[in-house]
């Protein structure tokens, strides 16, 4: 079968990371859209209340997967730099780990969500009205969480390589099956918000199930042989070295979110429905960041294990400005179509007066919130995700945590709550930027292997 791979290490900087940048920014455009599609039709057919119990456990699932997705993203650094590298050898033990990893987090990740879910979203202060409908979409949804966290892995380490094409195609097709089974679940089978988890949890194995046919397949380096799927130590040591630091600074953000969320919650479901409708428009200003993010981290390994340094500080310059451009121009967009984009969610006038107020506040400042993706990913790439991590635990934990905590009894406004995110996006952004200027992170393979 042919070989889909990208090598990033010779040839026009721009060029490459641009069109490895561009399948990757089509395929996170597709996945919000069918994320979209879920809220527009549980909104439009189920109603608000139904809306708001879908939001208020959308931080939960990142808390419950940020861990796992976070050390999975340690196989592409290390990924990325063997295939830089040519180092076959080291490729295929990495490969095969990585799979076997995803295979016991997505098993462990499934146990774990379906039995505490519930005592979490109590914790959280979720609305007693929609309590039943926040379990029901849960449990269902961390059922099929096996098939999450394998796609999600999978498509890590394709992208690794630079096969960004691949896990495009699979996800289309998934996002637009996952419309048609939103569709019948709710529409004609009247299965309520438990008929959207599924739908997405049938989408999310079938993408995982493409994208591990594609690499049993594959002619390439990176193939995968089922017979030698298991956990080579010396490898996953490397992968919990390189991915652990992503994988707490995610699942400890993920905390100081849910105790955002419980600041939402307090303001009641109309809050909760307004600022989730929020959330999913302003998951469309995340496209560019990711993409770029993606492409710096894998340009930048790639050409670390390769030893082409200039180019490596050349291709991040690049992402990086890339990435906070596009950010800003959709900022910008959200700000002034705030009413219309949150309106078409939901109708009730107080739901949308929320999400406008969030919009308003949070939008201009998406060029920070590029920045600090962006440096992070640079950082990652190198092998420096300790930075990275101390950096989002100070800043989008404790900041963020410590700000809600003496702010909202003084001014007890939501508005309070939404100014948290600008202000530690800046800090963030000061700290990652004076490392990234200052310190050599261009030889860091080199130092951890002397």
């Amino acid at each position: 079968m042919h070989n889909d791979s990208m090598r990033m290490t010779e040839g026009p900087i721009a060029g490459q990371m641009l069109r490895f940048a561009a399948p990757l920014f089509l395929g996170n455009l597709f996945q919000q859209l069918y994320n979209t599609a879920d809220a527009l039709i549980v909104g439009r057919m189920l109603g608000y209340d139904a809306l708001a119990a879908v939001s208020a456990t959308g931080t939960l699932v990142f808390l419950i997967i940020s861990l796992f997705v976070g050390i999975s993203a340690g196989s592409g650094v290390l990924i990325s730099r063997y295939f830089g590298a040519q180092d076959y050898d080291k490729l295929e033990k990495a490969v095969h780990t990585n799979v076997a990893f995803s295979l016991c987090a997505g098993l462990l990740m499934t146990a774990f969500g379906t039995l505490f879910t519930p005592l979490i979203l109590r914790w959280m202060g979720t609305p007693e009205d929609v309590m039943d409908l926040s379990v029901t979409y849960i449990r269902i949804f961390f059922a099929g969480s096996l098939g999450l966290v394998l796609y999600n892995g999978l498509r890590g380490m394709m992208q690794a390589v630079g096969d960004g094409k691949n896990p495009l195609k699979y996800l289309i097709f998934c996002s637009c099956l996952n419309v048609v089974l939103d569709i019948a679940f709710i529409g004609v089978f009247h299965t309520g918000v438990g008929g959207a988890a599924l739908a997405t949890i049938i989408s999310q194995f079938l993408s995982g199930l493409l994208c591990l046919r594609r690499l049993l397949r594959t002619d390439a380096e990176y193939r995968v042989d089922l017979r030698k799927i298991r956990f080579h130590w010396p490898t996953l040591k490397l992968i919990v070295r390189y991915g652990l630091p992503s994988g707490i600074q995610n699942s400890v953000i993920a905390i100081a979110n849910v105790v955002v969320q419980s600041n939402i919650n307090a303001f009641g479901t109309m809050a909760v429905a307004g600022c989730g409708a929020y959330s999913k428009v302003e998951g469309f200003a995340f496209l560019p960041i990711t993409s770029f993010t993606i492409s710096i981290t894998t340009f930048v390994g790639q050409n670390l294990g390769a030893k082409e340094y200039d180019r490596a500080r050349r291709g991040a310059r690049f992402g990086l400005l890339c990435a906070i451009l596009a950010a800003e121009l959709i900022g910008l967009a959200l700000y002034l179509l705030a009413p219309v984009l949150i309106g078409a969610f939901t109708t009730e006038p107080s739901s949308i007066g929320y999400g406008v107020d969030k919009a308003h506040i949070c939008s201009l400042f998406f060029c920070l919130l590029a920045a600090s993706h962006g440096l992070a990913s640079v950082l990652r790439g190198a092998g420096k995700a300790v930075i990275p991590m101390i950096s989002m635990l100070s800043f989008w934990c404790v900041i963020r945590v410590a700000f809600l905590h003496f702010m909202v009894p003084i001014y007890n406004s939501i508005n309070t709550v939404n100014w948290v995110y600008p202000l530690t996006w800046a800090l963030s952004t000061v700290f990652l930027g004076v490392y990234y200027w200052r310190a050599d992170w261009i030889h860091t393979f080199e130092r951890q292997n002397a």
